[in-house]
């Protein structure tokens, strides 16, 4: 097998591909690292870093750089750059090498090369190597010995490596610091040098003492070197050194703000603006009122746009953090002026009006802030100056289709968006400027401004229905082109159409829709639009769609897929012409629903495959359905209150057992195995709702509603029937509220409310079970079942990717042969594990530990000559670990004192952030194999020969002769 072989089971293994071991991997780049020819040796190395990518554990990768070490010892300068990159990109794997002596070992050998080259290339090497021999001396001692070397290759690399290693030991930052200063302060080092020199200083911070001289050293470089090379490279170092040290922040500021307002060098200026923009960001709250002052005056003073709009983007970035609360509020005895007196506010106004767009859009941002966090009695005259701006923002960058005009737009309408949220009583005058404007503005900004209408619209029913006339004449617009511009704004103005429906699509919208459609050839387009109006419940309309879908695609999954997502709008559809009071239709239409969600599973499990099992999307539908069985039985069970009335006898069955629950006769059993299988639902909902950590919070809140629906709907039962004094109605589920705002929250909340009033209502009233109290529990299923289900994003698609590799060892030679272990000994497990990460890492949120948990159960039994001690423990072991670089090791004792086989199963779940433990999986199974040690099976065959004693031999009769 060739290297081209090595590329391609290293690539992706396609659907139905057999994936090759990691060995095998190993093996074919051994043998290109082996071969004769330079281009096959670097072409070899490069392909490492996937090897390491697709094989992280430990075992491989050490491996792997013992024999890069080799390369890197006997190869020449271009091997040995191939290795060094080759390392610097599997950073986060370093830590993994096992044998890290003898991979320095071999990497310091080159260290005495009389080539300055090769040693610089290994004191990058020994660099990039800092994190896992941080206090190698012998590393220590070439670097400080490189430093003074006359080639200057050589001394950067010693720089470079300086650097990482000072970031990571103390003791070396220690003693290296005394060597900088010098050579900093030195007449004999080049200027060039220098600057390369002082941003060493920003890792000095690892005590007081250390980063308090390093400070001492930079303010004395400041006031000796203050040509502008220098002082921009020392006020960065300074500043980088702050915000590791982070007690010496104030001071920075003040340094910074400063030299901002003294010095006359627009490159020094533009640095203390950068600087202080990333001090915005790390420590908003240690910015005081008169650090935020001064830069407010500084930016009304400077005549320079450049500079205005980076002060403007520091303030900016402050005004969405506490820091313009204590501008706005300060502290009690205090005097200040009013909030609109302020120079904060001045310098907004100013810049709202600004030729400069981008000036203008940070000038709205902060005014919007300032509003938001004002007093009440000061913000009705600042949020009309805010809103004004906006809106000539919004007129002037509509027009215009540069680059900058549509990020100053967005700009304007995110800051729209939170002025109306806080401020819905300037929504409906907002929404009419927006409409009137798209119908001249350029196609990009129409894809914005129906953005921003879509989120307004979802916060406020602001949207009539004598606005759908201009949304349709712009479908009908921009139908017309089939630019990638053009299919965006489609599916914008289409999502605006499905909010301001409010989930009931009239004819005339869905034929207008349909037949610009027809004319726009981009499928994609298409089952975007489907795909919004699943979101908002429009069902009806989405099924057209999905069904005229299915035979444009070119795979049988897809067919499936949408399939499946026609099926379940059919369902759903069935549902949404339900009524109150008509409970046979309610049963009809449930049937027919069910039918669809069948067809549309089976439909679902075909399209699943091994690289897109469809986990989530299979469980959500199955819960659906078994929700919707259940609220049909619950009817079928209220009804038999009718047909199967309590006997004559159901009174004196009461008294004589003690239960007034009895004289309602068989329903009193029924209802209360009813509201055991919805609590039994609620318990799957929540369980799912764990499973599913890469979810965005709208799909999370929206599985949170259905498990709340069926704890409501077994409250009712319970309230109502079966006892109403320990009743009671948990308001969220056990992980808490996460707040999306969408209608179909806003309905679903609406329903609970109304429901509960009237369970409230009727148990004062109406004590005794009666048909009021059935009719009402029914009246509560076709409530909840009238607001048409919402299918959110992660049904369809998935922003965040997150799942965890698991290794075990020791681990069988067969996947179906049992691990031996004497009975007298204990298991030591290693777990090893790896975190993987898509495209988009901690998105919605992050990993902070890795839970595992060990159990074991035994599978066969002993014989029943073997007695099972008293003393056996049963293997249950939980552990969190944290991982590091995305990689966790650990260890588990178990304990098989008892013979037979057992059964082990590791379960890994991520704990994030906020303390909430996921169940991700995976669960992974291991066969162990109890013997009897030979001793103790010795002892016990000799206590059974002396319990039965000897057996008589066999006797001959000796008959007499006669």
């Amino acid at each position: 097998m060739s290297l081209s072989a090595a590329r391609s089971f290293l690539s992706e293994a396609a659907y139905g591909e057999q994936e090759l071991d990691a060995n095998s991997a190993l093996m074919e780049l051994d043998k290109g690292l082996r071969s004769c020819k330079l281009g096959e040796q670097c072409e070899a190395v490069v392909l490492f870093p996937k090897l390491f990518q697709k094989y992280p554990f430990p075992i491989l990768i050490n491996s792997a750089f013992l024999k890069l070490a080799d390369i890197f010892r006997l190869g020449n300068n271009f091997l040995r750059l191939c290795v060094l990159k080759v390392t610097q990109l599997s950073e986060k794997h370093l830590e993994k090498i096992l044998n890290v002596d003898e991979f320095v070992k071999r990497v310091f050998s080159v260290i005495h090369s009389n080539d300055p080259v090769a040693r610089a290339i290994t004191l990058r090497m020994l660099g990039s190597l800092a994190s896992i021999i941080p206090e190698r001396k012998n590393a220590h001692h070439s670097i400080r010995q490189s430093l003074d070397s006359h080639d200057n290759v050589e001394v950067e690399a010693a720089i470079f490596a300086a650097a990482s290693f000072s970031s990571h030991s103390k003791d070396f930052a220690a003693g290296i610091c005394n060597k900088i200063s010098e050579m900093i302060q030195g007449l004999d080092t080049p200027v060039e040098l220098k600057l390369k020199l002082i941003p060493m200083l920003q890792h000095m911070h690892h005590d007081a003492s250390q980063a308090s001289c390093s400070r001492e050293l930079l303010q004395e470089l400041v006031s000796s070197y203050p040509s502008t090379p220098m002082l921009i490279v020392t006020l960065h170092t300074f500043t980088q050194l702050a915000t590791s040290s982070l007690v010496d922040i104030p001071e920075q500021i003040h340094l910074l703000l400063q030299y901002l307002k003294e010095d006359p060098r627009k490159a020094v200026k533009r640095l203390a603006i950068q600087d202080l923009k990333l001090l915005a960001k790390k420590a908003p709250h240690l910015w005081t009122r008169k650090n935020i002052q001064v830069l407010c005056e500084c930016a009304l003073s400077t005549p320079y746009n450049s500079l205005k709009l980076g002060m403007l983007s520091v303030l900016s970035t402050l005004s969405g953090t506490i820091a313009i609360k204590q501008y706005v509020s300060p502290n009690t005895g205090e005097a200040s002026p009013a909030p609109r007196h302020t120079d904060l506010v001045k310098l907004a106004q100013e810049c709202c009006y600004h030729s400069n767009l981008a000036v203008a859009a940070h000038g709205i941002t902060v005014l919007t802030s300032i509003t938001v966090s004002c007093p009440e009695k000061e913000v009705i005259q600042l949020e009309q100056e805010a809103v004004m701006g906006m809106e000539s923002l919004i007129l002037l960058c509509s027009q215009d289709d540069r680059k900058t005009a549509q990020a100053t737009l967005k700009m304007a309408l995110t800051s729209l968006v939170k002025m109306l949220k806080s401020c819905p009583h300037l929504s409906q005058s907002s929404v009419e400027l927006l409409l009137a404007q798209l119908h001249c503005a350029c196609d990009s900004a129409r894809v914005l401004m129906c953005q921003a209408l879509a989120a307004i619209a979802t916060q406020q029913p602001v949207l009539a229905e004598g606005m759908l006339g201009d949304l349709l004449d712009l479908f009908r617009v921009a139908s017309h082109r089939t630019s990638e511009k053009q299919q965006e704004l489609l599916v914008s103005l289409a999502t605006v159409l499905f909010v301001a429906s409010q989930a009931s699509l009239s004819a005339e919208v869905k034929t207008v829709i349909r037949q610009q459609l027809e004319n726009v050839a981009n499928g994609w387009t298409v089952y975007r639009i489907a795909r919004q109006a699943s979101r908002m419940g429009c069902h009806d309309f989405s099924r057209e769609l999905y069904q005229s879908l299915r035979t444009r695609v070119a795979s049988e999954h897809f067919y499936f897929w949408l399939n499946s997502l026609m099926e379940f709008s059919q369902a759903e559809q069935c549902l949404s012409g339900l009524s109150d009071g008509d409970y046979s239709a309610a049963m009809s239409a449930i049937s027919e629903a069910l039918k669809s969600y069948q067809k549309g599973i089976a439909s679902l499990t075909a399209a699943s495959t091994p690289l897109s099992p469809l986990t989530f999307q299979c469980e959500f539908v199955k819960l659906r359905i078994d929700t919707l069985q259940a609220l049909s039985q619950l009817i079928c069970t209220c009804n038999s209150l009718k047909t199967s009335p309590p006997p004559a006898i159901a009174t004196t069955i009461a008294l004589s057992s003690g239960s007034e629950l009895q004289r309602c006769g068989r329903i009193s059993t029924q209802m209360k195995l009813a509201m055991d299988e919805f609590r039994s639902l609620a318990a799957r909902y929540a369980d799912l709702y764990q499973s599913s950590f890469d979810a965005d919070y709208a799909t999370l809140r929206n599985v949170e509603l259905q498990q709340q629906s069926c704890l409501l709907v077994s409250y009712v039962i319970e309230a109502l029937i079966i006892d109403p004094q320990t009743a009671s109605f948990q308001e969220f589920g056990t992980h808490g509220s996460v707040l999306s705002e969408s209608d179909y929250e806003l309905r679903m909340l609406a329903v609970f409310n109304h429901v509960l009033e009237e369970v409230e209502n009727l148990s004062r009233k109406h004590p005794p079970v009666s048909y009021l109290h059935t009719g009402c529990l029914c009246g509560a299923v076709i409530a909840i079942l009238k607001v048409p289900l919402s299918f959110q994003r992660y049904f369809f698609q998935k922003l965040q990717s997150t799942s965890i590799k698991l290794a075990l060892s020791p681990s069988p030679r067969t996947p179906n042969e049992p691990i031996p272990v004497q009975n007298n000994q204990q298991l030591t497990l290693k777990v090893e594990g790896v975190v993987q990460h898509g495209s988009s890492p901690g998105l919605f949120r992050k990993i902070q530990a890795v839970s595992l948990k060990v159990s074991s159960t035994l599978q066969t039994k002993p014989g029943s000559d073997f007695k099972i001690p008293l003393d056996s423990k049963t293997n249950e072991i939980e552990q969190k670990v944290e991982p590091h670089n995305d990689y966790f090791s650990t260890q588990f004792l178990l304990n098989f004192s008892i013979l037979g086989t057992h059964m082990v199963s590791v379960e890994a779940s991520v704990v994030d952030t906020s303390g909430i433990e996921w169940k991700t999986g995976p669960k992974i199974t291991v066969s162990v194999k109890s013997l009897e040690d030979p001793y103790s099976q010795q002892l016990r065959h000799q206590l059974q020969q002396q319990q039965t004693g000897p057996q008589p031999g066999p006797q001959r009769n000796i008959l007499p002769r006669q």
